[in-house]
């Protein structure tokens, strides 16, 4: 009777907690249908500029699936390199086949070199191309691509869990309540809370920074200083973020409820996963998405060696995020009191 009547206590618990519920059955369902829709998208080509390539080698690419784009000259396939809008460009240097690699996916590089392979070995072209990258080169290994996306991503996650449940606590123990009791403005409030917390996420942010590059050694093409500058404004907005949804969870358990709805679908966007081969709708949802940001950030800066005019767009899109959440935590102050 009294472990009946103890499971009994439980299920009426979870019936009355009806967040606990839709996370236990739909939160699954819905992690799950996001990763169909990104595993089963449409399939991605190479895209490889052609300059002066014989015609019957452009044809032998194209039936092994590669987007061609054949171009009249040298300098405008190397300007769509530049900007990514080409995996590789192939071309003739003095008769001799060459190979430029945009070379910031190591993947993708691999994808090129075995269709190229493929290509050459069924005789399209006598003579197999010299090979050269526009960034990293052949040694860069996969966690140097996908680490500054890592790096976003543990900074964002952790941040956000911490601010969550401070935050929860200061609301718990009353000492937010006692706060509020005091002519302290709400903005006031959000602004201290942000400043205090901020100072433990400048130091993990400069910890990443500085672990990553010097001790595990991942490629750093461009500046550190830029770096951790982004990685501040991504732990920013997740310390927004976090103060944010702590104002609607009544427990550390709930603070956790939000991970698979708000963290889990950002990895998908974050870079991890090629955004081209999701359907062009679902591509959209980047958009929203403040990882994908900080992540298309870094990975410019710590593999392609970009400057403040190449992502300086992520760093606004990055304070508009941290901004607009932080209005919203005033906002929410006003169901403790109305000022």
């Amino acid at each position: 009777m009294r472990i009946k009547a103890l499971a009994i206590r439980i299920i009426h618990q979870f019936i009355k907690d009806k967040r606990t519920l839709a996370l236990l059955f739909l939160a699954p369902l819905l992690v799950l249908s996001l990763m169909k829709l990104i595993f089963d998208g449409q399939t991605v080509s190479p895209a490889i500029g052609a300059v002066d390539i014989p015609p019957t080698l452009i044809e032998k690419m194209e039936q092994l699936h590669a987007d061609i784009t054949v171009f009249a000259n040298a300098s405008d396939a190397q300007s769509a390199l530049g900007t990514g809008d080409l995996a590789a460009i192939l071309q003739l240097d003095g008769g001799q086949p060459k190979l430029i690699l945009e070379g910031s996916d190591p993947s993708v590089n691999k994808a090129v070199l075995l269709l190229l392979q493929n290509a050459f070995q069924n005789g399209a072209a006598s003579t197999s191309p010299t090979i050269s990258y526009l960034h990293g080169g052949p040694d860069m290994a996969a966690f140097d691509a996908f680490g500054p996306v890592l790096i976003g991503f543990f900074s964002f996650f952790f941040v956000f869990l911490l601010a969550g449940v401070s935050f929860l606590r200061e609301r718990t123990s009353g000492t937010l309540e006692r706060l509020l009791a005091t002519p302290i403005r709400r903005s006031e409030i959000v602004s201290g809370y942000l400043a205090g917390f901020g100072i433990f996420t400048l130091l993990q942010a400069s910890l990443i920074a500085w672990f990553s590059v010097d001790v595990l050694g991942l490629y750093m093409a461009g500046s550190i200083g830029y770096m951790l500058v982004i990685n501040l404004l991504l732990s920013l907005t997740a310390l927004t973020l976090g103060t944010l949804l702590s104002s609607f969870a009544s427990s550390e358990f709930q603070i956790i409820q939000f991970i698979p709805l708000v963290i889990v679908p950002q990895v998908f966007f974050s870079g991890l996963f090629n955004l081209d081969a999701m359907n062009p709708w679902l591509q959209k949802l980047s958009l929203i998405m403040p990882l994908y940001y900080g992540a298309d950030a870094m990975q410019g800066i710590m593999i392609r060696g970009e400057g403040w005019m190449d992502f300086h767009r992520d760093v606004y899109v990055l304070i508009g995020f941290s901004l607009l959440f932080a209005i919203l935590n005033v906002l929410a102050l006003k169901k403790h009191r109305r000022m």
